[in-house]
């Protein structure tokens, strides 16, 4: 599916690329009603769909549906997308796509969600869309659940029912050298002090990291911290928390050899 050229009768080793330059003028000219320009933009954002797709990849759908409903999310992106926001066209239809194709995937997963609920999360959803694009924030559960005029539980609850499982492996950062995955962002609970000072084997390797890899190993494994909350707490990026992280773990692994 990965190395499929042609999509639902698209040719994707050919589709056009829009400079920043173009989509904006194309974005304006939409906005006037302008028919061509809007098939354009459509045919010059198609990467960006194929590019959102390839994350579902493995869950049994096809590749032609996947790229019909990402094109959807799309055309909504187009159409809802602010100009006067100082934000890429990119940046706003990403979760837009991803949004459509995750409502899709849900309506058509083998384990049933009851309607009511999935009907209740789509609403506090669309709720959602509608404060961040009219305050530039997320609204909080209670917010949401005021407005809808529920229990701030039964949206909790509706989120919880529609979400798809992820992969641990699955990738959610690059910086182009490194990948954070979502196995990365989950606190330890099992690996806390107590249990790894049963072994005076590592207590004995931690002895021969350097002082930084011995801070990283010891907030992570021995704290339970996520690689994002110990960023924080030194003032270092994640990225850059993953790395030592790994390099310790080598060089650890490297003595016991």
């Amino acid at each position: 599916m990965i190395n499929k050229v042609e999509i639902s009768g698209v040719n994707t080793s050919k589709l056009p690329v829009l400079t920043s330059k173009e989509k904006d003028e194309l974005l304006k000219a939409i906005k006037q009603g302008n028919d061509e320009a809007r098939e354009k933009f459509i045919n010059g954002n198609l990467r960006l769909v194929l590019s959102v797709i390839q994350r579902f990849y493995g869950r049994g759908e096809s590749a032609d549906d996947l790229f019909q409903v990402g094109c959807v999310g799309l055309i909504k992106a187009m159409d809802n997308f602010d100009l006067t926001q100082n934000v890429q066209f990119s940046t706003y239809a990403v979760p837009m796509i991803i949004g459509e194709v995750r409502r899709y995937l849900r309506d058509n997963n083998s384990i049933r969600v009851s309607r009511s609920v999935r009907d209740l999360a789509y609403k506090a959803i669309q709720y959602k869309e509608k404060y961040i694009k009219e305050y530039n924030k997320e609204p909080t559960i209670e917010q949401i659940a005021k407005e809808l005029n529920v229990q701030k539980e039964d949206i909790a609850f509706s989120f919880d029912a529609i979400q798809d499982p992820i992969s641990l492996q699955e990738p959610i950062y690059n910086d182009g050298s490194e990948s954070i995955y979502v196995m990365d962002q989950v606190k330890d609970s099992k690996n806390t002090d107590e249990a790894w000072t049963e072994s005076m084997t590592i207590a004995q390797a931690m002895k021969k990291l350097n002082d930084k890899e011995k801070m990283i190993i010891t907030k992570r494994f021995f704290d339970g911290r996520t690689q994002m909350e110990v960023a924080e707490e030194i003032g270092i990026s994640q990225a850059q928390v993953s790395r030592l992280e790994k390099s310790a773990i080598s060089h650890i692994k490297r003595i016991y050899r």
